[in-house]
């Protein structure tokens, strides 16, 4: 897991400016933070494609596995990176968020544990970006909470709980006793409702039961699901 990070200037993040054309005006202010793997072979094919102009793609941030951070996107600009995107009943979530893609090649080209370097900075990025806006720790979300139909990122091998403990995110320490249906608590923790139980409860495990990524609603996952909507409440 993850240590504790120090308290750090934000000055001392050192960052790599590498502009994307793809981005446009920001319609409201950043309350979410969505954190995406890249899915590709490699951290520099992924840069490319998100600086493309043809590919309409970007993110605000990339981080690559030595703990490289490069900057795409001016926060206050929109990034194009969660795509077709439901949390807590909001859509269109380019719009209020900051998009970090974490480099990694995923569950099509050899998913692999994220590096201690790469998780550090991307913990220490996370804390800087939350220096400066007001996003609650339910709504720093993985890609596949707010597109639970069509990606798996960052995956079951990212270490929420780490940098929960650091202060990014939501992580509770305990189940609890299921005081509500799964699609019921489901809903209550931000997820669209209407997709089939099972790819619901696969984005969940993915993020806060990930020892068991199978979307099935077994005691220990509508144990985590209760506690992680307490926690919420």
């Amino acid at each position: 897991m993850l240590s504790p990070r120090p308290a750090r200037n934000p000055d001392s993040l050192r960052i790599h400016d590498a502009p994307s054309p793809n981005h446009d005006e920001r319609p409201q202010p950043v309350d979410m933070l969505v954190l995406h793997y890249t899915g590709m072979r490699s951290g520099a094919e992924a840069i490319a494609r998100l600086r493309d102009p043809v590919a309409r793609v970007s993110s605000h941030y990339v981080v690559e596995e030595d703990g490289a951070i490069f900057r795409l996107v001016a926060e206050d600009r929109r990034a194009w990176h969660a795509g077709i995107s439901h949390w807590r009943g909001a859509t269109l979530l380019n719009g209020r968020s900051i998009g970090i893609e974490i480099v990694n090649p995923g569950h099509e080209f050899g998913y692999r544990p994220f590096p201690a370097l790469q998780m550090a900075a991307v913990c220490d990025l996370c804390l800087d970006i939350l220096s400066r806006h007001a996003i609650a720790p339910r709504d720093v979300v993985a890609h596949s909470d707010i597109a639970p139909d069509r990606k798996d990122d960052p995956g079951e091998l990212f270490d929420w709980e780490g940098l929960a403990a650091n202060g990014v995110g939501l992580w509770p320490s305990d189940g609890a006793e299921p005081h509500a249906d799964a699609l019921t608590l489901l809903g209550r923790i931000g997820y669209r409702t209407d997709l089939p139980l099972p790819v619901l409860l696969r984005a969940f495990q993915r993020h806060w039961a990930p020892a068991r990524v199978d979307g099935q609603a077994h005691a220990a996952t509508l144990a985590r699901l209760a506690a992680v909507a307490q926690a919420i409440e």
